[in-house]
């Protein structure tokens, strides 16, 4: 049940922390960026990585990773990268966001997909989207949109992950397409992760406290 709760929980705790900060981002954010990013890279590398490798073609699945990277890129077009942390605000806009919206209930959709009993990577998702939902909150809280639409938006968003999950859980995909599918969700990861990890220095420099929120988010990956 938590592959399924755990996704609800981040975006209630993001929402929480949008509230009580109201602020788009802090030395403490871009620590904690630094670590998820850190954090979701490794489990991808540790646990999705070798199982997708074994269930395709080598080629095949270095394809299917490179679509992925590729799909991000188009969707933080979109997006303007806030999946990675950027959201921007416009002032006086009052018009509702809707290539934001769109391009992240994609990514959470699919990012639900390699969650399962038995995989590590839900705890990645977790904390990776704490974060995204208390930027985002910060984002609409100062934004012009209508309250209706702005709590549209974070209810469907929260929802996208689990029903990603739910739809691989539940439905014959064959395992076949279900591998593919994870492939791809890999090249999302690996895009966002290693995109974070470099944004999250200045000048192309990590200062120590960065360098221990990356190393500390490898290592407890390695041992969950």
């Amino acid at each position: 049940m938590n592959k399924y709760l755990f996704p609800i929980y981040a975006i209630i705790i993001g929402v929480i922390i949008g509230f009580l900060t109201k602020q788009q981002k802090s030395i403490y954010t871009k620590l904690l960026l630094s670590f998820s990013g850190a954090f979701l890279l490794a489990l991808t590398l540790f646990d999705l990585l070798p199982e997708v490798y074994e269930s395709l073609d080598a080629k095949l699945t270095g394809l299917f990773i490179m679509c992925g990277i590729l799909l991000q890129i188009i969707l933080e077009f979109l997006s303007k990268g806030a999946e990675h942390g950027h959201v921007h605000i416009r002032d006086n806009n009052k018009k509702f966001p809707w290539l934001l919206f769109i391009s992240l209930c994609i990514h959470s959709f699919l990012e639900g997909f390699p969650i399962h009993q038995h995989n590590d990577i839900v705890y990645g998702v977790f904390i990776h989207k704490i974060l995204i939902a208390a930027l985002l909150t910060s984002f609409l809280l100062q934004s012009q949109y209508i309250k209706e639409q702005t709590l549209s938006f974070i209810l469907i968003f929260a929802a996208m992950t689990p029903l990603g999950t739910l739809v691989s859980n539940t439905t014959s995909i064959a395992p076949i397409y279900l591998s593919t599918i994870n492939a791809i969700v890999i090249g999302i990861f690996l895009h966002i992760s290693t995109t974070i990890l470099f944004e999250a220095s200045e000048g192309h420099k990590f200062n120590l406290s960065k360098l221990v929120a990356i190393c500390f988010g490898v290592l407890i990956a390695y041992f969950i």
